[in-house]
């Protein structure tokens, strides 16, 4: 019969719900029931794109005696850390602090009243390679709760203490400089790889936040070898098996050096994070191939990973039919039997598809030329070999759609989601996609009609029309920001309003007032061993160095000092951690970028539809400029949609009274005080063009 998990609504659960495991969610059953019985807890953290959970699943959840020491000495209690990830941090740190190391699927026991004392991560279910087998843990533990209580709950209380400490040594207020910046991008560059691209060696992740670090001290110093590194590393991972060259998007890492064999699940954030560093660098460089890669990306999540109301999903899974990447390989025949024989082999050529192989007698598709070099070697023009790969891509691409799919992680998570609403934002314009805007926008209502409770609260998640779990402090963080960037593209101004709102609970809620920065969880959040602050980048950006950058951002377009303030406290709090650790704190310096500044506030006045207003935006999008807000107003429009957070940054500016009001009047201004406006067309695109690089 199915256990506790079945009534969740959680995907990872839910693939536990047959289980012979006793599995309880989190929450009050669970933890009286430990306290009433006192038994140990297991606590079981994975997600649905795991590949080792699903591989402790089938070795030890799912076998009978397995299961029967579990429930006969524990309170067994399965979590998807994608929903909690409140639970997820506290006790991954207790298991890096036990172990030296960390991953999924976590295990971890605990004492009734929640104090971690044993732990790891995937366990076989027999001994093998240095490892115990999982029977062998569960009955050493269960023996030492019985018999060694007091040794025990010794070391659970100097391990919950050093969770609690953590905290405070991670925090230490200091000066923050353009040298930091600078520094930063001297340690990128001391563990690139000058090769391949990327940081590191095997595996290679893709490090978004890093390259976006980089784009902002080369727009400052325009250091060629930093240049260089965005370049080779968006070069070589377009070009790459990490990259799905057929439907887009990238998957989650490659498990070698120079980005060929991926782990092939595809997370909402990687490609959210990378579709926007690609925008970014087709601004920063012009290079027709980052705003491709960005769109394909982006196509991407539309097509496969939205759902019908607006929302974007979250994951789809690495394994088809029980096999890992099945369902983006390729052998040289199926592609021929495709595209026929003449272009199916130019295709199997350019594409690094052979009889032997790349990837466990398989291919997956690769670019280990360049089109160019390609369309040499072929002796035909590089555009004509352009046409006729976009064309086998496609034909493909439908034919693979024919395949059975990867599984598809489908709930909705409004901290992913904002960082897919602000990656469609801020592409719209620059690669002039209007349905990106409107998809954004769709998503953005979605969620705060959905997910947003009466009193102005966010939930966490939503799925088959339930929306559970109170957010957290990057669900506040990532979606201020993400709605000031849909604001900056499409300048409707509800979108401040909304910004303000959550930027407003932020302060009352997350704020630490003592000892600065924000916590992870709300005050009135669910009380567990410790209240974390989230300031390293992992996968996705800190919450903390988002809400500095989002607060930023908003301050500046609302003169709010109190926003502006606590983004500073935040920077300095962590300045310590971003000399350190440059690679834990992306978002931190993404956050100082924007604080040291010059930071110019842009007011344009004009109306989108006149073209010489559509020129000037269209100036604006097709430039980097990080250290930039941009407001925009139609003069003269009576009854328009204004927010009065916005009314102070458009105060005494006008087209003046011998200018047309459909002409574009643009005011370049730092802490609210602007220079001279530069009116009409072409002096608006001259004071652009003063903007550039700074």
């Amino acid at each position: 019969m199915p256990n506790r998990l079945a009534h969740e609504t959680s995907p990872y659960l839910l693939q536990h719900a047959n289980n012979p495991v006793d599995w309880y969610p989190w929450g009050p059953e669970a933890l009286e029931r430990a306290r009433a019985e006192d038994k140990p807890i297991f606590l079981s953290i994975g997600y649905s794109a795991c590949h080792w959970c699903h591989v402790m699943e089938h070795e030890s959840f799912e076998n009978a005696d397995i299961a029967k020491v579990m429930n006969d000495l524990f309170v067994n209690i399965k979590v998807d850390r994608e929903e909690r990830p409140d639970l997820d941090q506290i006790y991954m740190n207790a298991v890096q602090l036990m172990t030296q190391h960390g991953g999924w699927p976590m295990s971890v026991f605990l004492t009734p009243d929640l104090r971690p004392f044993y732990g790891g991560t995937y366990y076989p279910p027999t001994s093998r390679m240095g490892m115990p087998g999982f029977p062998n843990v569960l009955m050493g533990v269960s023996d030492a709760w019985k018999n060694r209580r007091d040794q025990v709950l010794e070391s659970a209380g100097r391990l919950t203490q050093a969770l609690v400490e953590m905290n405070a040594r991670e925090s230490a207020a200091g000066e923050l400089t353009p040298e930091m910046l600078t520094d930063a991008a001297a340690s990128f560059e001391g563990y690139f790889d000058f090769t391949h691209g990327g940081f590191g060696s095997a595996p290679k992740f893709p490090h978004a936040m890093d390259l976006r670090v980089l784009l902002r001290t080369w727009s400052r110093e325009q250091h060629a070898t930093q240049q260089e590194m965005i370049r080779l590393t968006l070069d070589k991972m377009a070009g790459g098996g990490i990259y799905d060259h057929l439907g887009g998007g990238f998957h989650r890492y490659s498990v070698d050096a120079k980005w060929l064999v991926p782990h092939f699940e595809k997370m909402l954030y990687d490609n959210a994070l990378l579709a926007g560093c690609y925008t970014e660098a087709f601004q920063a460089t012009q290079n027709p191939e980052y705003a491709r890669v960005a769109r394909e990306t982006l196509d991407f999540i539309l097509r496969e990973m939205t759902h019908a109301e607006g929302p974007f999903y979250s994951t789809q899974d690495a394994d088809s039919e029980g096999e890992e990447g099945k369902f983006y390989v390729w052998k040289p025949a199926e592609v021929l039997s495709v595209l026929g024989s003449e272009k199916g082999a130019v295709f199997n050529r350019v594409y690094d598809v052979s009889d032997a192989g790349n990837f466990e007698g398989h291919n997956i598709l690769n670019l280990p030329k360049t089109l160019a070099q390609c369309a040499k070697i072929l002796g035909c023009s590089e555009a004509d070999l352009r046409s006729e790969l976009a064309e086998g891509r496609a034909r493909l691409l439908a034919v693979r759609s024919q395949r059975i799919w990867p599984g598809l992680d489908d709930k909705v998570l409004v901290s992913w989601n904002a960082l897919a609403i602000e990656a469609m934002a801020e592409a719209a314009g620059p690669l002039a996609e209007p349905r990106y805007l409107a998809a954004a926008r769709k998503a953005a209502d979605f969620l705060l009609k959905t997910l947003r409770r009466a009193d102005g609260r966010l939930l966490h998640s939503w799925r088959n029309s339930q929306a559970k779990f109170d957010a957290y402090l990057d669900d506040y963080a990532y979606l201020c920001n993400a709605l000031v960037s849909l604001y900056e593209a499409s300048f409707e101004e509800r979108w401040i309003d909304e910004a303000v709102a959550l930027a407003d609970v932020m302060l009352a809620q997350f704020a630490d007032t003592t000892g600065g920065g924000f916590y992870f969880t709300a005050s009135d959040h669910e009380a567990l061993i410790t209240r974390n602050k989230d300031a390293h980048d992992a996968s996705v950006p800190s919450a903390s160095g988002m809400a500095a950058t989002a607060l930023l951002r908003l301050g500046k377009l609302t003169g709010r000092g109190d926003y502006l303030a606590a983004a500073e406290g935040t920077l300095k709090l962590y300045a310590e951690l971003i000399e350190r650790s440059p690679s834990a704190g992306g978002q931190m310096l993404i956050a100082l970028d924007f604080y040291l500044g010059p930071t110019s506030e842009v007011v344009l006045l004009g109306d989108p539809a006149e073209p010489d207003t559509q020129a000037v935006l269209a100036a604006l999008h097709a430039r980097f400029l990080p250290r930039q807000v941009v407001a925009l107003r139609t003069p003269m429009v009576a009854g328009a949609a204004q927010s009065a957070w916005l009314d102070p940054l458009f105060a005494g500016k006008d087209t003046g009274q011998a200018t047309p009001a459909t002409s574009p009047t643009l005011y370049q201004c730092q802490n609210f005080a602007c220079q001279a406006p530069a009116v009409g067309r072409a002096a608006a695109l001259a004071a652009i063009d003063a903007l550039r690089g700074r």
